[in-house]
């Protein structure tokens, strides 16, 4: 079988410009983030295989690589389904091992505790613009925070990092699951459909209103239901405050006080922060994840397909490992999404030093060798970027390739002389 130089699809190599970017950028989040309170940890790329198959991780558990076992466990012959033959797997996102990992370590970590993690996860995923199979998330969390200071410190975080990256006018679209609920209950829908209804709802961006009561009519519900469901969406057009409208007209099916909390949300983050972003009340916005208990949001931005960030409140997923129940909550960026609008955008990272790049002619003595690299040590050892290399026949050709990797002075040892 012939070798191949090309990735595997849905992966890529990253060259040294974005490769600078990516640093530059995950260098900034933590900055960011830690300034917010939130403390780095790590959890393992694979996770055991019933921890990612448990009905959490919606469309995504389809999308899961999975490991054979290993060893004396992997016994074909003997195999009659999949889990005799799969014990584990690559994560797909950072929730469920974070989830994982608080229920193992929570006696020894602060009450609450705002967790940052970066790292890569993998999705069997149809490869796009800014979607890959391999990728990396940048997510905080609160746990034990059952209180919406943890949503407003999430929104301020996020859109801060955002901010500092030269973003603004974007939209953080928000909702709560509880208000989804109770608009489809309002209308009358089976409750053990609601998700069918949801999944349908969040086509509305691509298929409008008139494709939803399509959808929802092929699916088999009641008309009744759909007029009512479809009504209240274009009521909420017109109404100033949608959030205020909807608490009332759903206060008698409303769990909790959605609607009210959500308010303190929005009044909150508007107060605190200046209007370089718009928050925005979206009865339509679902996300994907069957964990979501509360409020959800999203970050979009004009001329980019889909969300750059995303998250939401999960108050029920620890509890999944242990009895004990924990309020969580978290926001994830779209790291790659993030990238690759910089990269699109012609992106420098500021205060980048300058490079320098010695090139020695092949055959100098060492003595002159040695008076290259000690003056490069000098430099290094000042702060300075230096690259000491091999001076190749074709010069001009040599340089120009350093030049495109971000070099910019070039100084020159030969064997008789040093030239500048």
């Amino acid at each position: 079988m012939a070798l191949s130089k090309r990735p595997v699809t849905g992966m890529k190599d990253i060259l040294p410009a974005e490769m600078q970017i990516r640093d530059y950028v995950i260098g900034l989040i933590k900055e960011t983030y830690k300034g917010f309170g939130f403390t780095p940890i790590e959890t393992p790329c694979v996770e055991n295989i019933a921890n990612l198959s448990s009905k959490q991780g919606g469309e995504n558990e389809k999308l899961i690589f999975k490991i054979m076992k290993r060893g004396e466990k992997l016994n074909l012959e003997n195999a009659t389904c999949e889990n005799d033959l799969t014990d584990s797997g690559l994560r797909y996102d950072l929730t469920v091992p974070l989830s994982r990992f608080y229920s193992n370590n929570a006696a020894n970590l602060p009450k609450p505790f705002k967790a940052l993690q970066i790292g890569p996860v993998w999705r069997a995923d149809r490869p796009q613009k800014g979607r890959f199979r391999q990728f990396y998330q940048c997510d905080i969390d609160i746990l034990g925070d059952p209180t919406n200071l943890a949503e407003i410190e999430l929104i301020l975080a996020t859109t801060t990092l955002l901010g500092k990256l030269g973003f603004s006018g974007f939209n953080v679209r928000i909702n709560d699951r509880r208000i989804l609920k109770a608009m489809a209950n309002y209308s009358g829908f089976p409750e053990a459909q609601f998700d069918e209804v949801f999944i349908i709802l969040d086509k509305m961006d691509k298929i409008g209103l008139d494709g939803v009561a399509e959808e929802l009519k092929k699916a088999g519900f009641e008309e009744s239901s759909i007029q009512t469901y479809l009504e209240m969406f274009e009521e909420l057009k017109k109404e100033e405050n949608g959030i205020a409208y909807i608490g009332e007209k759903l206060k008698d099916v409303m769990e909790g006080n959605a609607a009210n909390n959500l308010q303190q949300i929005v009044s909150t983050v508007e107060q605190t922060t200046e209007s370089s972003f718009h928050l925005t009340f979206d009865p339509t916005l679902v996300r994907g994840m069957s964990y979501y208990t509360g409020t959800i949001f999203e970050i979009e931005m004009e001329g980019f397909p889909g969300s750059v960030a995303g998250g939401g409140r999960y108050d029920e997923m620890v509890g999944k490992f242990t009895n004990m129940q924990t309020p969580a909550c978290g926001f994830s960026i779209g790291f790659e999404r993030i990238v690759t609008i910089l990269l699109e955008n012609g992106f420098e990272v500021p205060g980048s030093k300058k490079k320098k790049a010695y090139l020695i002619e092949k055959g100098v003595s060492a003595e002159r060798m040695g008076q290259a690299l000690a003056k490069a040590m000098q430099e290094r050892a000042n702060g300075e970027q230096v690259l000491v290399t091999q001076m190749n026949k074709n010069k001009k050709f040599q340089k120009e390739q350093l030049m495109a990797d971000g070099y910019t002075e070039f100084e020159e040892f030969y064997k008789k002389e040093f030239l500048k």
